[in-house]
C-alpha cells in the first residue's frame, strides 16, 4: 500500500476527520490495502497515514502477521527508506503511519512523463539498491517492490512499503483465491510459490530498471497474468534483452537471472550502476529531468501550503463529529468510514499496475455542526497540553475581572446596603491588615509575598540521544527515559529522532545560561524551529558541543540539556549521537 497516485486531493464529506489523535489534511491515494491521507507531526513534520481496508481488519490471521510485520519493518533504517514511525494493530481499522515524501511515485511518472533518461535511470536504481541492503540486513524481504512503491523526491528515490505486503499474504483473501502483489514485478520464484528470499527484490529491481530507462517491460506488455505466466518460465524462455541500452544490459542480464543465487546482492547492483553512469550515488543535484523535477517542487508547493493552513481542504462540507463525554478511541475515530474495492480502467493490462481506488463510502447522517478549528492544525495530542491549560486560565482571569468590574469587585452584580458601606471608594485609600487580621500600624509597609523558588528534581544526570538502530526513538526528559522503538503519538516525549530529522515536541531552546531562570527565559523568547533536519545536524550548524537545551516538559517541569559530546556515526546519511547532562527542575507554582 503505498502512498497512493501521490496528488494531495480535498477530503470528501464521507472520509474522517481524524484517525487516533492525527488531523488529516488531505487524501492521498487508494490501494489494494486501503487508503492513504495526509497528516503532520506535532512539530508540523508531514506524515502518510494509512487505513488498512476492512477486508483484511476482520482478518485476525492478517492482524497477526501486520503487526510482526510493522515490528520488523520499524527496525529497517536507511537513508532511501521512508520509515513506519506508528501504527495500532488492534483498533477497528488498522493503520499505520509513514514519513510523507512530497515527490510522486515512479509509476505515475513515468506515465505522465515517458521513460527517464539513462543516466537518471542508473541513480536511481543505485539508490534504491542501496535501500534493499539496509532492509535486507534487518531480515526483511520487501516482496512488492514495483514503481508504485518507488517516490521520487527532490533528494533522491525513496522506497516504501517494505514488508508490509507479507501479512496480506496470511489471509483467508489470499487463501480462497485472492492474489497479493503485483505479477508484472514479481519474481519467476514469487510466480512459482517458491521461497522468497532477498534475491526476489533484486529481480524486481531490474524489472523496474529497464522500464524506468525505456518504458517497455522484458516479458512483453500483455496482461498481468500473461506477463506473470513468462515471468515464471524464465528458465525456459529467458527474456530478449538485445533491445536495451548498451549500459544498462549487464546489470539486467545479471539481475534478471532464472536462478535467485545467480543475481548480484544490492550492494553490487548498487556498484554496476555506479560504474555505468560514472556518478556516485551520493550526488543528487539536477538528478530529475526539469519537468520532473518541476512537479516534484510543485507538490512541495502544495504540501507546504496544507502545513500551513489552519484547517484541511474539503470538496464537501466536513463530516462533522459530535463533543463526546469520553475520550474517543483510534476504532471510534475509524468507525463509518468503509472503503470498498473498484477497479481503475486499465488495472491489469498496462506494465505499471495501477493501485486500486475505493468507491465513496455511503454519506452519513446529518450531525451538528462542530466549532472552528484551532488557527493551527496540529495532532490532538498537542492540543491537551499546559498552553491549553494556560489558555483557560487567561480566560478565566480575563472573566473574573470583568466581574469584579461590573460587580463592584466583590463578584456581585450591584451594590447595597453594608456591602456598599465596607467597599472602599475610588477617593479613600485601600485598607491592608496584617497577618493578625488587624490593620497594621501606620507608616508600616506591608510585607512582600514570598518569593517562590525553582525546586530541584534531579541535576546533571548522564543521557545520551543516538540516531535510531530503527525508524524512530523518542525522548522523555521527564523520567528521564530514551524509547528506542518510540512512537509519533507518545505525549509523554519532548524529543523524537529519526534519520531525517530532529522533532522538538514542546518548545525547545537555546540558553546563554545553566541557571533555571536564564533556562526559562530562553524557551519563552528565543525558541528552535520545531524540526531539525539531518543536514543541518550532519554539518554541526544546528546543535554543538556546549550548546544548552530547554525546555518545558509534557509535564511542565523544566528540563535543561547540556551538551558535552557530538559524535558522527561515520554513515554519510545519519545525523550524529548527542550526549549531555540533564537537570530537572520543578517549576514555581
Amino acid at each position: 500500500m503505498g502512498n497512493g497516485d501521490g496528488a494531495l486531493r480535498p477530503l470528501t464529506s464521507q472520509e474522517p476527520r481524524e484517525i487516533a489523535g492525527y488531523r488529516l489534511l488531505a487524501g492521498i491515494g487508494e490501494g489494494g490495502m486501503g487508503s492513504v491521507y495526509l497528516s503532520r507531526t506535532r512539530g508540523n513534520q508531514p506524515v502518510a497515514l494509512k487505513v488498512i481496508r476492512r477486508e483484511y481488519a476482520g482478518d485476525a490471521e492478517f492482524r497477526r502477521r501486520f503487526q510482526q510485520e510493522v515490528d520488523a519493518a520499524r527496525q529497517v533504517r536507511g537513508y532511501h527508506l521512508v520509515p513506519v514511525l506508528d501504527h495500532d494493530a488492534h483498533g477497528e481499522q488498522p493503520w499505520l503511519a509513514t514519513a510523507y515524501v512530497p515527490g510522486p511515485a515512479l509509476d505515475e511518472v513515468l506515465q505522465e512523463h515517458g521513460p527517464l533518461p539513462l543516466p537518471t535511470t542508473l541513480r536511481m536504481v543505485a539508490r534504491v539498491a542501496r535501500a534493499l541492503e539496509a532492509v535486507h540486513a534487518a531480515g526483511v524481504v520487501h516482496r512488492d517492490l514495483k514503481p508504485g512503491n518507488i517516490l521520487l523526491g527532490a533528494d533522491g528515490p525513496w522506497v516504501i512499503d517494505f514488508g508490509i505486503a507479507r501479512a496480506a499474504e496470511a489471509t483467508q483473501l489470499t487463501r480462497s483465491g485472492g492474489f497479493i502483489g503485483t505479477p508484472q514485478f514479481m519474481s519467476p520464484e514469487h510466480g512459482n510459490g517458491a521461497e522468497l528470499t532477498p534475491a526476489t527484490d533484486v529481480f524486481s529491481l531490474g524489472l523496474i530498471a529497464a522500464v524506468t530507462a525505456t518504458g517497455r517491460h522484458p516479458y512483453g506488455a500483455g496482461s498481468a497474468l500473461t506477463v506473470a505466466t513468462q515471468i515464471a518460465n524464465t528458465a525456459q524462455r529467458p527474456p530478449d534483452l538485445s533491445g536495451y541500452p548498451e549500459a544498462l544490459r549487464p546489470l539486467l542480464e545479471r539481475a534478471l537471472a532464472a536462478d535467485p543465487a545467480a543475481r548480484p546482492a544490492p550492494g553490487e547492483l548498487a556498484e554496476l550502476c555506479e560504474r555505468a553512469s560514472g556518478e556516485s550515488a551520493r550526488s543528487l543535484e539536477g538528478w530529475l529531468p526539469g519537468p520532473v523535477a518541476a512537479a516534484v517542487a510543485e507538490r512541495q508547493r502544495r504540501l507546504e501550503q496544507l502545513l500551513a493552513g489552519a484547517v484541511p481542504e474539503t470538496s464537501a462540507a466536513p463530516a462533522s463529529r459530535t463533543g463526546a463525554a469520553r475520550t474517543p478511541t483510534a476504532a471510534d475515530r475509524v468507525a463509518g468510514y468503509v472503503p470498498t474495492q473498484a477497479s481503475r480502467p486499465g488495472d491489469g493490462d498496462g506494465v505499471h499496475s495501477a493501485p486500486t481506488r475505493s468507491a465513496a463510502p455511503p454519506a452519513a447522517p446529518p450531525m451538528p455542526a462542530a466549532p472552528p478549528a484551532p488557527p493551527a492544525a496540529v495532532p490532538a495530542w498537542r492540543r491537551r497540553g499546559p498552553l491549553a491549560v494556560g489558555a483557560a486560565a487567561v480566560v478565566l482571569a480575563v472573566v473574573a475581572g470583568a466581574a469584579w468590574a461590573l460587580g463592584g469587585g466583590d463578584g456581585s452584580s450591584g451594590t447595597s446596603g453594608k456591602d456598599a458601606e465596607a467597599r472602599p471608594s475610588a477617593s479613600s485609600p485601600a485598607r491592608t491588615e496584617g497577618t493578625d487580621g488587624k490593620a497594621p500600624a501606620a507608616g508600616t509597609k506591608p510585607s512582600a509575598p514570598p518569593k517562590r523558588e525553582y525546586e530541584q528534581i534531579f541535576a546533571d544526570k548522564p543521557l545520551a540521544i543516538s540516531p535510531p538502530t530503527g525508524s524512530y526513538i523518542t525522548v522523555d526528559l521527564d523520567a528521564p527515559k530514551v524509547n528506542p522503538q518510540g512512537e509519533v503519538g507518545d505525549h509523554d516525549a519532548e524529543i523524537g529522532y529519526m534519520l531525517q530529522w530532529m522533532t522538538f515536541r514542546t518548545p525547545t531552546a537555546k540558553s546563554s545560561g545553566t541557571t533555571p531562570e536564564e533556562c526559562r527565559q530562553a524557551v519563552d523568547t528565543a525558541p528552535l524551529p520545531n524540526e531539525l533536519s539531518n543536514t543541518k545536524l550532519i554539518d554541526g550548524g544546528a546543535l554543538a558541543k556546549g550548546d544548552v537545551l530547554c525546555t518545558v516538559t509534557s509535564k511542565g517541569n523544566l528540563a535543561m540539556f547540556k551538551i558535552i559530546e557530538v559524535t558522527p556515526t561515520g554513515q554519510p546519511f545519519d545525523p550524529p549521537a548527542y550526549a549531555g547532562l540533564l537537570t530537572l527542575w520543578k517549576q514555581p507554582s
